[in-house]
């Protein structure tokens, strides 16, 4: 039975990036302190985005002109 998605955070990509975003977020505790404000802090801001960019897709496919420029 398929469910009907009512929003971004229904959608099975979006789970699927958040459990993606907590993964990286638990492995990057672990890495050196001195990454902190280099690596470690990009890897985390990535992989946020996914996510992000997902949730504004979404909020954007009500306007088919965006998409057919």
């Amino acid at each position: 039975m398929e469910r009907t998605v009512q929003n971004f955070e229904d959608l099975e990509t979006y789970q699927c990036a958040f459990r993606f975003q907590q993964s990286i977020f638990k492995i990057s505790q672990e890495w050196p302190q001195g990454e902190i404000y280099s690596l470690t802090d990009q890897i985390r801001r990535s992989s946020r985005s996914i996510g992000a960019n997902l949730a504004e897709a979404w909020a954007k496919r009500s306007y088919p002109a965006h998409f057919f420029e």
